[in-house]
């Protein structure tokens, strides 16, 4: 997707709130989740949570007995100083931080949260700090940047990019993704982290750990938590192999699994790992990679996951040279339910669209993380896609085209009778697994 005016599209996070409102608002019930988020906190008591026992390098030296007496003191703790009132968690400020009972890896997640003036407070991520969350009018410490930094960071950016805090003793929402070691913020609607490297502060030397509990941070001020919901994401890998039916059919692998053999161009922007092929921002911005062999009408299905905001494109009978989008026909691959988006994308932008030449009907997109099944059919003229089994776009091209394009520009390779096919990247991480292709001619 071609958008020079925003430069380099970021990671931003899936907006469920198009789908069911506003997680944290008060549309919804309090502490009842939306469809595919688990409650953390039940809105009654303290189930689910359990008092801090040190950091996670001293309780791994722990053993079990001497963890469940440090587990019993924190617990006995955590009942003398959190408590629940009015649907909400609330901290009195004396004792120490709460705790999810058990540990979790990738998830998206959502809180409310309301301090007071003055307060201090944070959540950690896998048992690491910190998600920031203070009092802007404070002169200290550099709170006027506002909440939702990843306050301990020292390699990786620390501050918010904005300030997006309400007045205190108003509700916030935190809406967090964790994906690996790259963690999205959004405070009260506004993209305040967007895919930064969460650094471990406990161990500097070494990535965030993979799993751990998520803590509610107690740093002696009065805190209050409602509505907090997760969206575990599962870590899943590739297969790369081919049905009895597809090897019946005559589709063939293109995507081996192990490595980028069988794929030229900017293979360096990519990487393979557990059997997904990955366009990497870190090795230059990921960048466009085809297919050796060309394919004119083809059947092609394919695996893919976004990560929040990310722009890549499928191009189609392309050469190796040139803007795919225009010397040939780029379909998009774009988390068009993402807020870097809202109120400027073009109908012709949304994802699976021909890029500028036919709309593709959007709303069947999985949430951020998850994996989503798409075939394309290029047979002739006509094109189609579908999109985890729904046919969102289906079009003759040539029609589509006639007298002119929807988007106004020339596209002097959209009839290209035949080509490579590869992925373009955009500068954001896609993951692509089970790509298989069929020839038509």
């Amino acid at each position: 997707m071609k958008m020079s005016s925003m430069g380099r599209m970021g990671w931003v996070l899936w907006v469920v709130c198009v789908a069911v409102g506003s997680v944290g608002a008060q549309e919804r019930p309090l502490n009842v989740p939306p469809e595919g988020f688990t409650a953390l906190f039940n809105g009654t008591d303290l189930t689910g949570w359990k008092g801090l026992v040190g950091d996670p390098k001293s309780r791994a030296k722990m053993n079990p007995e001497q963890l469940a007496a440090a587990q019993a003191k924190a617990d006995e703790d955590m009942r003398a100083h959190w408590k629940v009132a009015d649907g909400a968690l609330e901290f009195d400020g004396k004792g120490h931080s709460l705790c999810t009972a058990r540990d979790y890896g990738d998830f998206e997640m959502w809180v409310d949260w309301k301090i007071e003036a003055g307060g201090d407070s944070g959540i950690y991520l896998r048992g690491s700090p910190q998600v920031q969350i203070w009092d802007t009018a404070r002169t200290d410490s550099g709170a006027q940047v506002g909440s939702g930094g990843l306050y301990n960071n020292q390699k990786h950016p620390s501050k918010p990019a904005k300030v997006a805090d309400r007045p205190v003793g108003q509700w916030n929402t935190f809406q967090i993704l964790m994906i690996g070691e790259k963690v999205t913020v959004i405070l009260n609607g506004e993209i305040v982290v967007d895919n930064v490297v969460m650094e471990n502060y406990w161990e500097r030397d070494k990535p965030i750990y993979p799993t751990g509990q998520i803590e509610l941070q107690s740093h002696g001020s009065r805190l209050y938590f409602r509505n907090i919901y997760i969206r575990e994401i599962p870590r899943e890998q590739g297969a790369n192999t081919l049905t009895d039916q597809e090897r019946a059919e005559g589709f063939e692998l293109l995507f081996n699994g192990k490595d980028m053999s069988g794929w030229v161009g900017g293979v360096a922007g990519y990487r393979v790992e557990d059997g997904v092929m990955i366009c990497d921002p870190l090795r230059g911005g990921g960048g466009n990679v085809y297919t050796q062999g060309e394919y004119g009408d083809f059947v092609l299905r394919f695996d893919f996951r976004l990560t929040p905001g990310a722009n890549n494109g499928l191009g189609i009978r392309a050469p190796l040279e040139g803007n795919a989008a225009y010397v040939a026909m780029e379909l998009q691959i774009l988390d068009d339910t993402s807020p870097r988006y809202r109120g400027w994308l073009k109908d012709w932008q949304h994802h699976g669209s021909v890029y500028g030449v036919v709309a593709a009907q959007p709303g069947y997109l999985k949430p951020v993380g998850l994996w989503n099944c798409q075939e394309v059919i290029a047979k002739g003229r006509q094109i189609t896609v579908k999109l985890n089994d729904r046919t969102i776009v289906d079009a003759d091209i040539e029609k589509a085209s006639t007298p002119k394009t929807i988007d106004g520009q020339d596209h002097p390779g959209l009839l290209r009778p035949s080509g490579h096919i590869g992925f373009l990247g955009h500068g954001d991480q896609v993951e692509f697994r089970n790509l298989r292709v069929k020839r038509l001619d």
